[in-house]
């Protein structure tokens, strides 16, 4: 029996940051699962689809496998046998991933992969309804939030740092206008599982919330 760890939350809670450190610490697999929306999104842009033909991308979905492997502790990801992980961050894929992820025979195919890496190998998995769609069963599922004004002065300080212009005013206006659209979706909504451990990191450092959710593993496991 494997064990997995489902990770949720709203958009800017640092699910990835803090899902990819406790992977590390417990030897686990990271499944980034926007990477594999993108690289379905480079599926059906190389079979010359357009993201509006949806009869066309949902008939394409069922010959489509994607897997995740680490390869010297950086993650890759294969496209039907071949690494694709260096187009994964280009605008293109970015576009058709988003555009196509609405549709629900994408979204049912890539929770069929995922479930399937989770019947295979400890992973911990991080989303919107990893808990409740893609892992209901899995044995310990966390709801990691933070008070949108925290996530937005979060973003605010990285774009600064990197030297940008930032409005925290229009940051925390999107991250409300994104928490709605995630909680109000037609298909797999944001919502914490019943049974999901609430951790809000609004007064928690990343070194903290890490500890708390290995704390969390380690009882369960």
């Amino acid at each position: 029996m494997r064990f997995n760890l489902a990770i949720d939350g709203p958009a800017g809670a640092g699910k990835s940051t803090i899902a990819k450190r406790v992977a590390k610490e417990l030897s686990f697999v990271y499944v980034d699962t926007g990477a594999m929306y993108r690289a379905m999104g480079i599926y059906f842009s190389d079979l010359g689809i357009a993201p509006e033909e949806q009869e066309k991308i949902e008939a394409a979905c069922k010959d489509v496998k994607i897997s995740i492997s680490y390869e010297n502790g950086e993650q890759q990801v294969y496209l039907n046998g071949v690494n694709v992980t260096g187009r994964l961050r280009t605008e293109e894929a970015g576009k058709m991933a988003s555009a196509t992820s609405a549709y629900l025979e994408v979204r049912k195919k890539l929770v069929e992969l995922q479930q399937e890496m989770a019947e295979n190998t400890d992973l911990v998995m991080d989303g919107r309804d990893i808990g409740t769609a893609v892992l209901p069963n899995a044995p310990l599922k966390v709801y990691l939030t933070a008070s949108a004004h925290v996530r937005a002065l979060r973003r605010w300080k990285e774009l600064t740092e990197k030297g940008q212009t930032a409005d925290l005013a229009k940051i925390e206006e999107d991250i409300n206008e994104r928490d709605y659209q995630d909680m109000h979706r037609e298909h797999s909504p944001l919502v914490q599982a019943e049974d999901a451990v609430l951790v809000d990191s609004s007064e928690m450092t990343i070194d903290e919330v890490v500890e708390k959710i290995l704390s969390l593993a380690r009882e369960r496991m």
